[in-house]
């Protein structure tokens, strides 16, 4: 258990995130995903509403994409992209289903006024890269296994100018990288180590010696799913004893209940992109 008495200070974030207005569990593309269980969309826009409140109640500023009808899985807004320092390094879906969200977010990013970089290889955005400014120099963490092709993680390094390390997933419950690890600061992670393949956690352990452990249940319970701002943790209320773990380590965990995005595969981290401009 890493106990810490500093004191943990927030740094303001910016957001994107897209309303479930037509969120379904339409295919199933993922473990989490069954076509047979109904999704409450009333209920889904609610607790969705829910987590965009606590963030702007934090004091951060969250941008809104529109959503499109037959495109179910909008509302999972980190995967369409992933940026660092101003520059966009674009998705590219592995699945048909999700493929026309990549032109949508590319149009938003571009109407910004920021730096775009369209993908030539297969990636899903935030779903599979971390960016820890304060690690090691600046140091980003991708995930292969299941989603983002391993030639990406090249393609990301030289499209952002930032040092990439490659983390082979190999449980496919854990499709993405971040329902297996999440920043928690600028520096440090929380993860769940048998997500990862034997070496790929023998890395994590080496960079990150301070990390906060989550287990089987909170893992499962898509509690590193979360979004930090270095000293609040919003994350899924299922997950109490990585809030826990949190709380022992200096954090402020902030739960939030998010039922019917689970059964897209998704908690509160794959409903927000971070915006690092």
């Amino acid at each position: 258990m890493v106990t810490v008495n500093q004191q943990r200070v927030p740094r303001k974030r910016t957001y994107l995130m897209c309303s479930p207005e037509y969120f379904a569990v339409e295919y199933a593309i993922n473990p989490w995903m069954d076509v047979t269980t109904p999704v409450n969309a009333e209920l889904a826009v609610k607790q969705w509403d829910r987590l965009r409140g606590a963030l702007v109640d934090l004091g951060h500023e969250v941008h809104l994409l529109t959503p499109e009808p037959g495109l179910p899985d909008m509302v999972f807004a980190a995967n369409g992209a992933f940026m660092v320092d101003g520059t966009v390094y674009g998705a590219r879906y592995k699945h048909e289903q999700r493929s026309a969200e990549a032109a949508l977010h590319r149009a938003f990013y571009e109407a910004q006024g920021w730096r775009f970089i369209g993908p030539g290889e297969i990636n899903e955005g935030e779903g599979d890269f971390a960016y820890l400014p304060e690690a090691h120099g600046g140091l980003i963490l991708a995930g292969h296994g299941f989603r983002t092709e391993l030639p990406a993680h090249a393609e990301a390094q030289e499209a952002l100018g930032r040092p990439v390390v490659s983390l082979h997933l190999v449980d496919p419950r854990f499709y993405h990288l971040d329902v297996a690890l999440a920043s928690i600061d600028d520096g440090n992670i929380a993860y769940y180590p048998g997500a990862f393949s034997a070496a790929s956690q023998q890395v994590l352990a080496q960079l990150f010696p301070d990390a906060v452990l989550a287990d089987d249940a909170d893992a499962l319970a898509f509690g590193l799913n979360l979004v930090s701002d270095g000293a609040n943790v919003v994350l899924n209320g299922a997950a109490t004893r990585l809030a826990g773990r949190l709380k022992a380590a200096g954090y402020t965990p902030i739960p939030v209940e998010l039922s019917e995005l689970k059964k897209g595969g998704g908690s509160v981290k794959c409903c927000v992109a971070e915006l690092r401009h």
